[in-house]
């Protein structure tokens, strides 16, 4: 039995009203990109605006997941150098990153760039949680002298970005076949639940699916719309983001007929986003194909494509492991193992503004002609 305390169902209760609120106020039903958005980032209320724990090894911390820089600091030593080579390429020396978590990853890469005596002249963190910035203000302290935060991006920038598991939080429009007919499906109010709604569409995948059987998957113009801004904000650079997702002819295959969506609470997975709203987190995998064709049009090269594990050994990740113990071994060994994060998790790298190259982390399993 999961113990829901009397302050988080108050949390809940007061999200729900304010998405009930907005279901009303729109005609009765609302587009699942628009609940996902309130149900993450609704002022105060949502799962990544409100205090709740969010990240941590084990469920006993309050947390709901892990990610690779908990995991494990090699991860964000690596990262550092494949950050490195790019501020180099690209000549510039600023890191933006974006959605930091915990501050977890930038501290890695800071400690490793300040251990090789390369700190950019500056690292921004792009957070819009003012619960996770005042984390990341603690735990990166030391290099306060560095670091900045904005809930805004300027008109023109510079850099190398990193994304770690952001593009996976950026909300998606549900697309359902039922009979051969395509619907967008929405969250309507039954009494005092939600409820799902199908309604027909328009809307369709990019690829055509196959197969006569009901089908749920998603699209993702808003992380594409993203992809698009910061093509027409970075005038020089690159950037990596490194997530869970596949390219689109094995996104949108026929067997794959549930959908991605899935949620995150207490180190448990669910399919049910309509639940436990502001407490679990909820998540869809990344069509990189889209990612790849959304950064093409904004005027981004795609330098490459491939999974966590090829990625991290490129980095360097031998001469780490070599220098660790049996215990940092075998958690660093998480990140590559292919039934952990090491082929699931891929890594895309792109840039703007500059001769393109073949960064480290690439040089070998590159899926570039997979995309």
């Amino acid at each position: 039995m999961r113990v829901v305390t009397t302050e988080s169902t108050s949390l809940t209760s007061a999200l729900q009203s304010r998405i009930a609120k907005e279901i009303a106020a729109v005609g009765g039903w609302l587009p699942f990109d628009r609940f996902m958005e309130l149900a993450l980032y609704a002022p105060g209320l949502g799962y990544y605006a409100n205090e709740t724990a969010k990240f941590g090894a084990m469920p006993e911390s309050g947390s709901d997941f892990v990610t690779a820089p908990e995991i494990s600091p090699i991860f964000g030593q690596l990262v550092a150098s494949q950050l490195r080579e790019a501020l180099q390429k690209t000549n510039t020396n600023e890191i933006w990153e974006f959605g930091a978590g915990t501050g977890a990853l930038a501290l890695q890469i800071l400690d490793e760039m300040a251990l090789l005596g390369t700190l950019p002249e500056r690292y921004t963190i792009v957070d819009l949680s003012g619960t996770l910035r005042a984390r990341q203000k603690q735990a990166l302290t030391k290099y306060e002298h560095v670091v900045r935060w904005v809930d805004a991006l300027p008109d023109s920038m510079e850099g190398v970005i990193i994304g770690n598991e952001v593009l996976d939080a950026m909300p998606v429009q549900l697309l359902q076949r039922t009979k051969g007919q395509w619907h967008e499906r929405g969250v309507v109010m039954s009494g005092d639940e939600f409820a799902w709604e199908d309604r027909p569409t328009e809307l369709r995948a990019p690829v055509d699916i196959g197969g006569p059987q009901d089908y749920l998957t998603e699209i993702h113009p808003q992380g594409e719309a993203f992809i698009r801004t910061l093509g027409e904000r970075l005038t020089r650079g690159a950037a990596f983001f490194i997530d869970y997702g596949f390219g689109e002819s094995e996104y949108y295959h026929e067997q794959r007929h549930m959908g991605t969506v899935v949620c995150h609470y207490q180190h448990q997975v669910d399919s049910d986003p309509l639940v436990l709203v502001g407490l679990k987190d909820i998540t869809a995998h990344v069509n990189f194909t889209g990612t790849a064709v959304a950064a093409q049009d904004a005027g981004f090269d795609v330098l490459g494509y491939t999974n966590q594990a090829y990625f991290l050994i490129n980095c360097g990740l031998a001469p780490k492991l070599d220098a660790a113990n049996l215990k940092a071994r075998s958690m660093a060994s998480k990140l590559v193992m292919e039934h952990e994060m090491g082929e699931l998790f891929k890594v895309i790298a792109l840039c703007k503004g500059v001769e393109p190259w073949r960064p480290l982390g690439f040089v070998q399993g590159d899926r570039t002609h997979r995309l």
